[in-house]
C-alpha cells in the first residue's frame, strides 16, 4: 500500500472540517481547499475551538492544539492543492453536478498513486468513479457528524474499486481513530437506508397528528434508547439533506416505502431547514 503523508480535504463545511480536524490531529499534512475564503476562516476557527473544547475536558494536552492547527494549510486553488495529494476527501454539498466538477478536477490534477475518496452520505460512489479515468482508485468514506467524536466509517466500495484502494483506504480510517464498516455502493448504504425511513415515517407521524413532535421523539429516547429523537436529529442533520437522501433512496429503488414525506418538502421549500437555519421542527436561537 503505497505510504499517505499528505491529505486534501475539498470542502470545509461542517464535515470537511471535522475530517481536516481528526487528519491533522493523527499527524497527517492536511490541505483544506473551499471556493470561499470566509468558509475556510469559519472552518480553522472551528476546529480551534473543537480543539480548544477537547483540551478543556482533558482529551488532549492543549500544548499540543498549535502544532496540529499548523498541519493544516487552506487554499482555494484545488488545482495545486491536488496536485500534491496522497489522499484525497471530497466532502463538498451532497449534489451530483458538484461532486463530478470536483472529481473530474482531481483526477486531471492528482498523483496517479492518489485515492479519490468522497464523503457522500447517499450518491452512488459508482457514479461518481464513472466521471473519472481511474475508478479503480475512488471509493467512499462516509463519516458521521460530528467527525471528531463519532466513531463510525462507511467504507463503500464502488464497482470498479480496486482491492489496494479498498485496503488503503480501511487503513487510513483505523490511522484516524475510527472502526470502518465495508458497505456496498447501493442507495443510502446501510447507514442511510435505515435511518431516513425511520426519519421520514417519524415527520409522517407529525403530519398526520398522531403525536406531536416532542413526543414522538420521546417515544423514541425513552421507549428505544435513542439518544436523539428522529425529528431532533432531523433538524441536527438538515432537513434539505434528509430530503435529497430520501430521494436518492426513492429513485434508486424505485419503491414507494421511500418516497419523502409531503410535510418533508414543504418545511424544505420554506426554507426551515432545521438548525442551520434557526427553525425546523424545532426553533433555534
Amino acid at each position: 500500500m503505497p505510504e499517505i503523508r499528505s491529505i486534501l480535504v475539498v470542502g470545509a463545511g461542517t464535515m470537511g472540517n471535522g475530517i481536516a480536524h481528526v487528519a491533522a490531529q493523527c499527524g497527517y499534512a492536511v490541505t483544506l481547499v473551499d471556493i470561499s475564503t470566509d468558509q475556510l476562516q469559519s472552518a480553522l476557527r472551528t476546529i480551534e475551538n473543537n480543539l480548544t473544547r477537547q483540551a478543556k475536558k482533558g482529551t488532549l494536552a492543549e500544548s499540543d492544539i498549535p502544532s496540529i492547527l499548523a498541519r493544516i494549510t487552506h487554499t482555494t486553488d484545488l488545482v495545486q492543492a491536488a496536485s500534491t495529494a496522497d489522499f484525497a476527501i471530497e466532502a463538498a454539498s451532497e449534489r451530483f453536478d458538484i461532486k463530478r466538477s470536483i472529481f473530474e478536477t482531481l483526477d486531471r490534477a492528482a498523483p496517479e498513486h492518489c485515492v479519490l475518496a468522497s464523503n457522500t452520505s447517499s450518491i452512488s460512489i459508482t457514479t461518481i468513479a464513472a466521471t473519472t479515468k481511474r475508478s479503480d482508485r475512488v471509493i467512499g468514506m462516509h463519516f458521521f457528524n460530528p467527525v471528531p467524536v463519532m466513531k463510525l466509517c462507511e467504507i463503500v466500495r464502488g464497482q470498479a474499486t480496486g482491492e489496494e484502494t479498498y485496503r488503503t483506504t480501511y487503513a487510513l480510517a483505523l490511522a484516524l481513530g475510527k472502526t470502518p464498516v465495508t458497505v456496498q455502493d447501493y442507495p443510502g448504504f446501510v447507514s442511510n437506508r435505515i435511518l431516513m425511513p425511520m426519519i421520514n415515517e417519524a415527520i409522517y407521524c407529525l403530519m398526520e397528528g398522531i403525536a406531536s413532535a416532542e413526543d414522538i421523539d420521546t417515544v423514541m429516547k425513552l421507549g428505544m434508547n435513542h439518544p436523539m429523537g428522529p425529528l431532533q436529529l432531523a433538524d441536527f442533520i438538515g432537513l434539505d439533506v434528509c430530503l435529497a437522501i430520501m430521494e436518492v433512496l426513492h429513485d434508486g429503488f424505485g419503491d414507494d416505502k421511500y418516497r419523502p414525506c409531503p410535510l418533508l418538502r414543504r418545511m424544505v421549500a420554506a426554507g426551515y431547514l432545521g438548525r442551520k437555519s434557526g427553525r425546523g421542527f424545532y426553533t433555534y436561537q
